[in-house]
């Protein structure tokens, strides 16, 4: 039998192995070995915390799941309560322990990030906590306790729901209180989806995809729980958003204003017509482009442009120093009645257009060549005897080609007053036939439209995502020293 002295050293011993040579805890590493000596006695403090631990061990090891589950939850309430005096380094292995409960026995990739994998069981516990939390400031007093003064406001149970979130659905409980006052603003009460998944919807929506096709998009991707009713819903909260966009004011003067037009297709009734839709950019003091808004009607003219630019000025735009439109019949006329001081400049890249099209192709390239130096010429009157040099060698096979040009004349050399690296700015709608481009890209995979509100939705998004990737204007601040030159107390100083 052994005697006090051994049950003493062995005691020892086993503390020292429990704790290291050293007396370090469980996988830390061992101090420094000592030098050779006889060896040290464990203070009582050290041999009394680890009877404690041992005993703490058996008591747990020992009790319910139940019973253990509120343990934790009181000693997690414990540490929320103290959190801002804990330690770092306590605080990592806290969140570190709690991470390796979670993906314990998982390794693939569907089963950690897949649907119904660890990230959904983390979004879950989170938005379910975050909705205790509201309720508890709600209601003033944390769960497991009594309200203050023994009666009041109690809680009362939960109700169920799925959610879908961007890691899949979700089953979550929301919190009720006994009267019915709580309204809980994480996940308000009928939503069934994070408010990240909507943007998501209305991204794709404005890229293109139909109703349908963005269904099973979101369907393969995160489960089910959206269809095409829940689309069309989601999207029309961006018809609001199209309409105040349609009628904010604008700025008082635009020195550069951009015309222009293009079709597409609507249902009207019980046939699907051709629709011009009319927009209008417009480059402000600072030489930002910006869509000043859109229009629809059955066909093109100038008397629509005209309702166009009357509200633009209702709108507040007081003064437009240069307004660049294509060839179309009376729009000069139209600019003139409500901004008679604007000068008026036609689309060269158009015109040019229009002036190839009598010609073959074995023609084409020499004939674009000879109207270059039209369009290029140091001032109006060089440009008029390189037209009449045009005029003497074509003629002959194309007259239809310089008449154009004469009777659009004084619609065609505006821009020949500004100075060469100023021109580019203003001498083309360059600008708004790459909107239109853009356009016709996310709308071409649709046959048409069912509505006019349909379309504008979607053309508002498309708008919006092509403004985003606009760059400020080439070389404004010399196309502004021009414009002060040329327009004089029409451009303001602070500009």
């Amino acid at each position: 039998m052994p005697s006090t002295q051994e049950k003493k050293f062995s005691f020892e011993r086993a503390c020292s192995d429990l704790y290291g040579a050293g007396g370090e805890p469980l996988g830390e590493p061992p101090a420094p070995l000592r030098s050779a000596g006889p060896p040290r006695r464990l203070s009582g403090e050290v041999i009394e915390e680890a009877l404690g631990r041992a005993r703490m061990g058996r008591s747990v090891s020992g009790i319910s799941d139940e019973k253990r589950s509120e343990l934790i939850d009181a000693l997690l309430e414990q540490l929320s309560a103290g959190r801002d005096e804990l330690p770092d380094e306590l605080r990592e292995r806290l969140l570190d322990g709690m991470i390796d409960e979670l993906i314990a026995g998982k390794r693939g990739e569907r089963e950690i990030f897949g649907r119904d994998g660890v990230l959904g069981e983390i979004t879950r516990r989170m938005v379910q906590r975050a909705l205790q939390e509201e309720l508890t400031e709600h209601l003033g007093y944390r769960a497991g306790h009594a309200p203050p003064g023994g009666t009041g406001n109690p809680r009362n149970g939960g109700t169920p729901k799925t959610l879908l979130t961007d890691q899949g659905p979700v089953r979550i409980d929301t919190p009720r209180d006994r009267n019915g006052h709580f309204e809980p603003q994480l996940v308000k009460k009928g939503q069934r989806r994070l408010a990240g998944l909507d943007e998501k919807i209305i991204a794709l929506y404005g890229g293109g995809m139909s109703t349908r096709e963005i269904e099973t998009y979101i369907t393969d991707l995160y489960g089910p729980g959206v269809s095409r009713e829940t689309v069309s819903r989601v999207t029309a909260a961006v018809l609001e958003d199209a309409k105040a966009w349609q009628t904010r004011p604008l700025e008082a003067i635009y020195p550069i204003l951009y015309l222009d037009a293009l079709v597409i297709k609507i249902r009207d009734g019980q046939a699907v017509r051709n629709f011009a839709c009319y927009l209008a950019i417009g480059v402000n003091l600072e030489g930002d482009r910006d869509v000043l808004g859109m229009w629809f009607q059955k066909t093109e003219g100038a008397k629509f442009w005209l309702q166009v630019l009357t509200e633009l000025k209702q709108r507040g735009v007081q003064d437009v120093l240069v307004c660049c439109v294509d060839g179309l019949q009376g729009f000069p006329d139209a600019i003139e009645a409500v901004y008679p001081n604007t000068w008026v400049q036609t689309c060269i890249v158009h015109l040019i257009r229009n002036s190839l099209k009598f010609v073959p192709y074995k023609d084409r390239r020499q004939v674009a060549g000879d109207l270059k130096p039209i369009y290029t010429a140091v001032d109006r009157d060089h440009a008029w005897e390189q037209l009449e040099r045009f005029a003497e060698k074509w003629d002959h096979k194309y007259p239809m080609i310089s008449q154009s040009w004469t009777e659009h004349w004084e619609r065609v050399v505006p821009f020949l007053a500004f100075p060469p690296e100023v021109r580019r700015a203003v001498y083309t709608t360059n600008t708004i036939e790459a909107l239109n481009r853009q356009i016709r890209k996310i709308i071409k995979t649709r046959g048409s439209f069912p509505n006019e509100d349909s379309a504008r939705k979607l053309l508002y998004l498309a708008i919006t995502r092509a403004q985003t990737k606009w760059r400020h204007t080439y070389n404004w601040s010399s196309a502004l020293t021009a414009f002060r030159i040329h327009f004089g107390d029409r451009v303001p100083d602070t500009a």
